[in-house]
């Protein structure tokens, strides 16, 4: 498969249209506002197909996309939205990170990959930043026992809160699963 062109340096965002794929309903609301108050026209989309249609109909110029999504990749989103515009500027949310998907990810035209949850201010960053420009490194990077928890909590959440369902799903004895939700987060 050939490479997608490279994304275009980073522009003024004032009216730049940003369409936000995540099957997470209330992550996405949240995310198009903060991004509304910095200036960007939002559109939000919570399946892969409802993101194909959008993109197809006015492409946008930018696009936070979740990786894992109910009916579909989104790395399939990104490739879409790349054909229809090339220089759009794309950056992929996952909480499911791992270098073969972020390799995919830049080859198929992402301009970077963040672990969720990112924050509104790290994907502003990402999406504007310029060509070649690298990221500064985390000040204080998740631990590894942070970032299991994070994901735990993330499939418990995903399961409605529910504790068998959960530990089926991650492969866990429920009664561990009861032990670790019933603690803090570790640091």
């Amino acid at each position: 498969m050939d490479a997608m062109p490279q994304a275009a340096p980073a522009k003024a965002v004032d009216g730049s249209r940003l369409l936000i794929v995540d099957d997470d309903a209330a992550f996405g609301q949240r995310l198009a506002r903060a991004m509304e108050k910095r200036g960007f026209v939002t559109d939000v989309a919570e399946s892969a197909q409802d993101a194909g249609h959008m993109a197809e109909r006015n492409p946008p110029d930018y696009a936070v996309v979740d990786m894992r999504l109910g009916d579909g990749n989104g790395l399939e989103v990104v490739e879409r939205i790349r054909r229809r515009k090339p220089d759009a500027r794309a950056v992929i949310l996952t909480g499911y990170g791992n270098i073969a998907t972020a390799v995919t990810a830049v080859k198929l035209g992402a301009v970077d990959y963040l672990a969720k949850p990112a924050d509104a201010d790290e994907v502003f960053s990402a999406l504007t930043r310029e060509v070649g420009e690298r990221p500064e490194p985390p000040e204080n990077p998740m631990s590894a026992d942070r970032v299991r928890w994070e994901h735990i909590q993330r499939v418990y959440e995903m399961c409605d809160r529910n504790v068998s369902e959960t530990a089926r799903r991650l492969n866990m004895h429920r009664r561990t699963l009861q032990r670790i939700l019933a603690k803090r987060a570790p640091r």
